[in-house]
């Protein structure tokens, strides 16, 4: 048996209780595409994180742990913007929201922008935020399509949006334990 099927050669896929194919450009293919690559770069923080001279956590639950979660999450996301009946539960979404704010209680309060950068996990985090907002608007397209077939879930965006914040504070929280400040842009 081979990996591929060559099924989608012509630029087209089929999804979770679909019978035809859609086009690999579509709304749904790239809000699963956006989701699958904020998932694999999740990874890459989970390894990063793993034998660290710095402890890294929150809520005594490690970066890595944190990562493992949201990854567990966003397949269910995935699962349900192919077709699914699965979704997010609001504990998902409290869940992640407890980690944010339990975080930023760690961190002096924002007064301005940050220029990404510090240390390599305050980075993978800052990344893994651009990447989760624009699988937040890869979403949310497929939500202003309006197909009643592709119904999300109530708590879902909401995750979605509180992900990138979650992950902002992952990136400060970086930083903070290993003793850095955040640099402010000059607009200059």
């Amino acid at each position: 048996m081979t990996l591929y099927t060559g099924k989608g050669d012509d630029g087209t896929t089929k999804t979770f209780g679909c019978n035809q194919r859609i086009s690999k450009s579509s709304n749904v293919t790239e809000a699963l595409g956006a989701l699958d690559e904020i998932n694999s770069f999740l990874g890459l923080i989970k390894v990063k994180t793993v034998g660290g001279s710095v402890k890294m956590e929150i809520l005594g639950d490690g970066f890595d742990k944190i990562a493992n979660n949201i990854q567990q999450n966003l397949f269910i996301i995935q699962a349900e913007v192919a077709g699914s009946d699965m979704t997010i539960a609001e504990e998902k979404l409290r869940e992640c929201e407890n980690y944010a704010n339990e975080g930023e209680k760690i961190l002096p309060p924002i007064k301005n922008f940050f220029i990404s950068g510090g240390t390599e996990m305050a980075v993978l985090c800052d990344i893994s935020r651009t990447m989760a907002r624009r699988a937040e608007r890869r979403v949310i397209a497929i939500v202003d399509e309006g197909d009643e077939s592709r119904a999300i879930g109530k708590w879902t965006l909401a995750y979605l949006n509180r992900l990138s914040s979650l992950l902002y504070v992952m990136a400060r929280l970086a930083n903070h334990f290993n003793g850095l400040s955040e640099d402010a842009p000059t607009y200059k």
